[in-house]
């Protein structure tokens, strides 16, 4: 599993310099853009790694804004499935994700996040990954 944003990507409701994607989205009745940075190598990574795993995106962003994102940033579909806010659970106002959701045996499931708390509820299951904003030589 894949988290999404701080993780692949970044984004901004603030215009940035030379944004990967602007997103048009729908935010209490206005259309509103969001500027999105992706972190370098995501899509060598996506391609390398639908080879030898089942890559799923999971975040606590709404799906308005990250499955249209993600149809963008993932257009060969190497991420076969997706789960968004509505499949976290909410814990002192922080959104969790259980990743017992997927379905699968937890022995085979790994998911790379920046936020513990995201995966609180299965922290042996956890790959850490630093926050990424914009350093482009990551």
């Amino acid at each position: 599993m894949l988290d999404l944003d701080e993780t692949l990507v970044h984004s901004s409701f603030k215009p940035i310099d030379n944004p990967d994607i602007v997103l048009p989205v729908e935010i209490e009745g206005s259309i509103c853009k969001i500027f999105i940075l992706i972190r370098p190598g995501v899509t060598q990574f996506l391609r390398k790694m639908q080879k030898y795993f089942e890559l799923v995106i999971y975040t606590a962003s709404l799906s308005k804004y990250a499955d249209p994102l993600v149809n963008q940033l993932d257009p060969d579909n190497f991420c076969a499935y997706r789960l968004f806010r509505e499949h976290c659970t909410l814990v002192n106002n922080a959104f969790v994700k259980d990743l017992t959701r997927l379905g699968r045996k937890m022995k085979d499931v790994i998911i790379v996040d920046n936020s513990p708390v995201a995966y609180m509820f299965q922290p042996e299951n956890a790959l850490p990954i630093l926050s990424w904003y914009d350093n482009m030589e990551d």
